[in-house]
């Protein structure tokens, strides 16, 4: 066994832990989780919604719901799994109750943002993206992002920029390891259209 896979197995087990705890009442338990989890959590929901202080605010609710669900937490996922399950539904529902979409401001920054494909393409080009200052690109493909539909920006924030497996995120949104692929697969598409100024 890899040691990626032995340290994600070590990591669910101290988890259980900490739930079994948190279920009994230890709320010192229940902090931690909320240590080990929030800031990815946090960038999560910024990615999907763009907006610094939406995501702080559904970072804290999901967090909340999550303590008050915990009894009816069944372990047959794990936590990570659980807590992002949570955050992508409270995450999609509050975008469909939002009326317009908000523009990030340019003191915004984008967790995970190094990690975008699309940024380490676009960066790494010798084409008229150079010239832009950092700032700008961000900018741009944060509103990209906000172009697409709840459930492509899901799944290529899951992936792209948190790192998520595909099998893992169908867990999360109950789908097929298939239609996760075929979501991103066309979510890439619709970025590359909306930069396509950006190519050489």
């Amino acid at each position: 066994m890899n040691t990626a896979r032995q340290g994600k197995k070590e990591q669910a087990r101290r988890d259980a832990e900490l739930v079994r705890r948190a279920r009994r009442g230890d709320v010192a338990a229940y902090d931690r989780l909320v240590e080990i989890y929030q800031t990815r959590v946090y960038g999560l929901i910024y990615n999907m919604t763009g907006n610094r202080e939406d995501a702080e605010d559904l970072t804290q609710d999901v967090f909340i719901r999550a303590y008050k669900a915990l009894p009816k937490f069944s372990g047959r996922s794990s936590f990570y799994t659980w807590i992002y399950r949570i955050a992508v539904n409270r995450t999609i529902n509050f975008l469909k109750q939002r009326n317009r979409v908000k523009r990030l401001s340019l003191d915004d920054v984008d967790l995970g943002l190094e990690r975008d494909p699309a940024y380490v393409e676009i960066s790494g080009r010798n084409s008229p993206a150079r010239d832009l200052s950092i700032t700008e690109l961000q900018e741009r493909l944060n509103k990209a992002l906000q172009t697409l539909s709840e459930k492509h920006r899901t799944v290529v924030v899951l992936h792209d920029i948190q790192g998520v497996p595909h099998e893992e995120i169908a867990r999360m949104l109950h789908c097929s390891p298939g239609t996760v692929r075929s979501r991103l697969f066309y979510a890439r598409q619709l970025l590359q259209a909306e930069l396509q100024d950006l190519a050489p």
